[in-house]
């Protein structure tokens, strides 16, 4: 409920609130990506002054953790010219990164609820490589470096943001060894959704966090 309330403040820059007009448009990369980069400052200034409890404060610093919002970062180099190249800090929340299970859990739920406004087919397979994608994205950036949370609780992480959404877009989740899934509507698209992992622990992680998996949460080095 509180973790996005720093986007009180300039809230027509934010997806969730645009209408037809993307204000964004109007902008330098590297200002778009100050705008949404304050909502998290300015999310914990506004849980000071109404003395939200100190959990919840935290909670607002650390959903976005370090991650670099890359659409905006892609955006400042395509558009760069004979300039110097941009520097990659500026285009990065200022973290900490999530210190807490339940603050690396709310990072994640934060990414993948976004994300899943994004995707024109929300068939069950496409929703399960995006869980996927998200949760794998996550662990090779290092987000997940400093809350505890195991590969076993990735992968019972990912089935129940599975079932969230499955919910939401009317899908039945298959799990291994159940019965099947009915067949999708005509024209829609099953599955075909395998991301390239960003770095080799990525790779690890989707075959070690499926659920009823184990073992530490060891991320390799380094939107």
């Amino acid at each position: 409920y509180f973790h996005d309330i720093g986007m009180f403040f300039k809230s027509v820059y934010f997806v969730e609130n645009q209408g037809r007009e993307n204000r964004h448009d109007r902008l330098s990369p590297s200002m778009s990506a100050l705008i949404l980069i304050s909502h998290v400052k300015e999310g914990v200034d506004l849980a000071r002054e109404h003395k939200l409890p100190g959990e919840i404060i935290e909670l607002i610093a650390q959903h976005h953790g370090t991650s670099l919002i890359r659409y905006f970062y892609e955006k400042a180099k395509a558009a760069k010219g004979d300039a110097a190249e941009p520097r990659e800090e500026a285009f990065c929340y200022p973290g900490p990164k999530p210190q807490t299970r339940e603050a690396g859990i709310l990072l994640l739920a934060d990414i993948t609820e976004a994300t899943s406004r994004t995707l024109p087919d929300t068939s069950a397979g496409r929703l399960a490589g995006l869980v996927e994608r998200v949760v794998q994205s996550a662990f090779a950036d290092g987000q997940l470096d400093e809350c505890n949370l195991t590969l076993k609780d990735l992968g019972r992480i990912q089935a129940a943001f599975l079932r969230v959404l499955a919910g939401i877009h009317h899908h039945r989740v298959t799990y291994p060894g159940g019965p099947p899934a009915p067949p999708e509507k005509k024209g829609a698209q099953n599955g075909g959704v395998h991301p390239k992992p960003a770095k080799a622990g990525a790779a690890r992680l989707a075959g070690s966090a499926a659920p009823g998996g184990s073992g530490p949460h060891k991320p390799p080095g380094g939107p």
